[in-house]
């Protein structure tokens, strides 16, 4: 039986304070274990025996500042924030900071307090200043396809001394302090980052739990391997259970399954393909293996074009819609691993509605002939669907397949599929070159805001201008006024009916975390943040049985 791991909606808070904030505890089922013991090789102690994680999720920089990316699951580790999400919260509470605020009622002026005697993992002290530095060089450096987009609502940052940081914000925004505790906000050393350009050297100095002994790369430059120790200078809210983790990056989930089951890694995350997920739940006993499943708030969607003749029509949009069938793609080509999805506001989020569901229900051929003959569409619409071939997993390429197949059984549509790596699939879709493409997201923090405002407005996380004056001019900055995040519900479900009515964006399914380990490995359950990045100080083994 697989273990599940639940995350409750939590309010946030007005104040977060380290002695009194208010912390909301997830819902943990127990992990059904197999018995037996861990050995360790002769001579080598607990501490000194490194827990090895494997992941398909390779960072593309070492620079928050130029990261919005998978790159983040090495960030949290080695690098600090001023307030940050610990294990069963959905709150952001102090970190780096022993406090922190909104002094206003308006939500525009948030005051953080550092902690006394901070340290960068090379001893040089973590101030007021290297915040402000930190905070202002993601917008200097402003990177394509980088974070700085995060901070929309920052006007200015001041320092008072060496250990009080004051945001100015240029309009109300109650989800701040949730854009402060994501790794683009990582706290740098001022020493060694520059103020206004992407640092490239391969080391890492930060002041989280960890710091990095040793990160390599092949020959093309694809990274390898990061080794990570105890930071002794680090001051933070992460209680450490294990003094030394390395991080092994692998190209598929076929060769790193491979090195979990040969023991030459402890814990795999991050690109478990589904038929190896259904593998290991059906063999984990036998293998000395376990299996943690955990609700997720990973996406897929589709995302229309207006510069294509065709797509930029609201009723072809809406005959796609109208013929997807989310539940062979959950159940054929990702055998039960993923969820479908009918709002891009994923289940377990403030918020989330079936609107999609609600407005075309099941796929009907009838429904979605009658949506086009009313346009004067008669013909087979032509469509090109792109995908990205090395970024979201091996059940991309079938489940566009699949998406082919349904759309051409109706007879409505004659669909051709094409591909790229993500390098330069990223860079066609940012230049409009593509009719409909796939894409993912992975929230930088749980709250329906990170659902919607990302994909609305001239500039937006997906290249592709997508105008929306009542959610952007209205929606967004009405929820934003409210710091009780449970009581935006009208607001987003509103923002969510107009998505579904402009039919722009067409969510297919939300995704499971998953989680295989040794059997000798504990602290799976505790080891995901709502954000659903691992928290590898989490991680320990087990020295009884």
């Amino acid at each position: 039986m697989v273990a599940r791991l639940w995350h409750v909606r939590a309010r946030s808070v007005h104040v977060f304070n380290r002695a009194s904030s208010l912390r909301m505890a997830a819902a943990m089922a127990s992990i059904s274990l197999v018995a037996g013991c861990g050995l360790m090789s002769s001579g080598e102690s607990e501490e000194e025996k490194a827990i090895v994680v494997g992941t398909t999720s390779a960072p593309s920089t070492l620079d928050p500042a130029a990261a919005w990316d998978g790159s983040w699951e090495l960030f949290r580790n080695v690098y600090q924030t001023l307030v940050s999400f610990p294990s069963g919260s959905a709150a952001p509470e102090p970190d780096a900071a022993d406090n922190c605020r909104f002094t206003d009622r308006q939500n525009k002026t948030y005051r953080c307090e550092l902690r006394d005697g901070m340290k960068f993992s090379d001893g040089d002290p973590m101030d007021a200043e290297a915040v402000k530095h930190s905070i202002e060089r993601v917008r200097k450096v402003g990177a394509q396809g980088g974070p700085a987009p995060l901070l929309g609502s920052l006007d200015r940052v001041e320092t008072r001394g060496d250990k009080e940081v004051i945001f100015h914000l240029n309009k109300t925004d109650a989800t701040f302090p949730f854009v402060l505790a994501t790794p683009a906000m990582s706290i740098v050393d001022p020493d060694d980052y520059p103020a206004d350009k992407k640092r490239v050297a391969r080391t890492i100095t930060g002041s989280g739990p960890y710091l990095v002994q040793s990160y390599k790369v092949d020959a093309k430059g694809r990274p390898l391997e990061a080794v990570l120790a105890e930071n002794p200078h680090y001051e933070g809210s992460a209680a450490r259970k294990n003094s030394a983790v390395t991080i092994k990056y692998f190209q598929d989930s076929t060769a790193m399954v491979r090195a979990l089951k040969a023991k030459q890694i402890d814990v795999t995350y991050r690109g478990l393909a589904p038929s190896d997920i259904v593998d290991l739940d059906k063999q984990q006993a036998a293998k000395g293996l376990q299996l943690v499943e955990g609700a997720g708030m990973e996406i897929r969607y589709l995302v229309f074009t207006e510069k294509d003749r065709w797509t930029r029509n609201p009723a072809v949009r809406k005959a796609v819609a109208q013929m997807i069938d989310r539940s062979k793609i959950s159940h054929d080509v990702y055998k039960g691993t993923v969820e479908p999805l009918y709002s891009m506001v994923p289940k377990g989020v403030t918020g989330h509605t079936a609107g999609f569901f609600n407005s075309f229900g099941k796929p009907n051929t009838a429904k979605a002939k009658a949506l086009l003959t009313e346009a004067g569409i008669v013909e087979p619409v032509p469509l090109t669907l792109w995908y990205t071939t090395d970024r979201y997993g091996s059940g991309t390429k079938p489940e566009f397949e699949e998406i082919q197949r349904q759309l051409e059984k109706s007879g409505l549509f004659d669909v051709t599929l094409k591909s790229r790596p993500w390098t330069t699939y990223e860079a066609g879709y940012r230049k409009g070159e593509y009719p409909v493409f796939g894409r993912g997201w992975f929230p930088d923090f749980p709250d329906p805001d990170n659902f919607i405002a990302p994909f609305v407005g001239k500039e937006n996380a997906l290249g592709t201008p997508y105008p929306s004056p009542e959610i952007t001019d209205k929606l967004l900055p009405q929820s934003r006024q409210e710091s009780d995040r449970g009581a935006v519900d009208d607001a987003f479900e509103r923002a969510q009916d107009i998505l579904v009515d402009d039919a722009r964006l067409l969510p297919l399914w939300q995704g499971k975390q998953y989680i295989a380990a040794s059997e000798e490995i504990a602290g799976g359950e505790q080891a995901l943040d709502p954000s659903t990045i691992m928290m590898m100080w989490q991680l320990e083994r087990k020295t009884s049985w």
